[in-house]
C-alpha cells in the first residue's frame, strides 16, 4: 500500500492536530483482500477544532456490489437493502473525494481502508489527496509498546481499544457507528497524550 508523505513533513510547517481538519472514514467490505473483495458501505464524520461534527456524518451503501458472499453475517447489509438504499459507487466516491481533499484521513487499520479507497479511486479515474493519514490502531500499538506490554492481535480491535479508554460499547460492523467510534477513540488517545491540545499533527502520523 502506498502511504502519503504529509505535506507538512515536506516543509517546516507542523500544525497542531486541533487546528487540522480530520475526516474519519470506515468501510464495510465483502472480505479483506483488496484484490478480490468489494466495498459494501462507506461512512465518514469530520473532526473540527478537536470536536466531532455530528452534522457532517454520512453513510452510503454501494449499489454496485457484485457478490456479497458470506459478508452479511458481519455487516448485516442484504441484497434487498442494497437495491433499495444503495447509490452508485462512483457517486459515493466523488463525494468522498471532495470531503477528503486536503484534509487528514483517519481510520482504524488504515492499511486496509486506504488500500480499498485507493483501488476504487483508480478504477473510477478519481483522485484523492488527503494531507496525511492517522491510524488509531497504529497509535494504540505504539502506546502499548511504550508501556512494554505484550500485544495480542485481539487487543488492537476497535472495541478492545475503546475498552482501555473507558469508552462505552457500541454496535460494531456498521460503517457509521464504526466511524463515530473511531473518532471518539482518537479524541481519547489524543487526550491521554496531551490534555492541553498542544500536540503537533506529526506526532499522530
Amino acid at each position: 500500500m502506498k502511504w502519503l508523505i504529509p505535506n507538512f513533513m515536506r516543509t517546516r510547517e507542523d500544525p497542531l492536530w486541533v487546528e487540522s481538519e480530520l475526516v474519519v472514514v470506515d468501510l464495510e467490505l465483502t472480505g479483506l483482500d483488496v484484490n478480490l473483495h468489494e466495498i459494501v458501505s462507506v461512512a465518514w464524520v469530520e473532526i473540527n477544532q478537536g470536536k466531532i461534527a455530528l452534522q457532517s456524518a454520512q453513510y452510503k451503501i454501494n449499489k454496485d456490489v457484485h457478490k456479497l458472499a458470506q459478508s452479511p453475517i458481519y455487516h448485516g447489509i442484504s441484497e434487498p437493502e442494497i437495491a433499495q438504499s444503495g447509490e452508485h459507487i462512483e457517486m459515493i466516491l466523488s463525494t468522498l473525494a471532495r470531503v477528503l481533499d486536503r484534509r487528514i484521513l483517519v481510520c482504524h487499520n488504515a492499511s486496509l481502508d486506504w488500500g480499498f479507497i485507493q483501488k476504487y479511486f483508480v478504477q473510477h479515474g478519481l483522485s484523492v489527496k488527503p494531507k496525511a493519514i492517522v491510524d488509531t490502531l497504529k497509535l494504540e500499538r505504539k502506546r502499548l509498546l511504550r508501556a512494554q506490554e505484550v500485544i495480542r492481535q485481539d487487543q488492537l480491535t476497535l472495541p478492545a481499544c475503546r475498552v482501555r479508554y473507558g469508552l462505552p460499547a457500541y454496535q460494531n460492523h456498521n460503517a457509521l457507528s464504526d466511524a463515530l467510534a473511531t473518532a471518539e477513540l482518537l479524541l481519547a488517545q489524543v487526550g491521554q497524550l496531551d490534555s492541553q491540545k498542544t500536540i503537533k499533527l506529526s506526532k499522530l502520523v
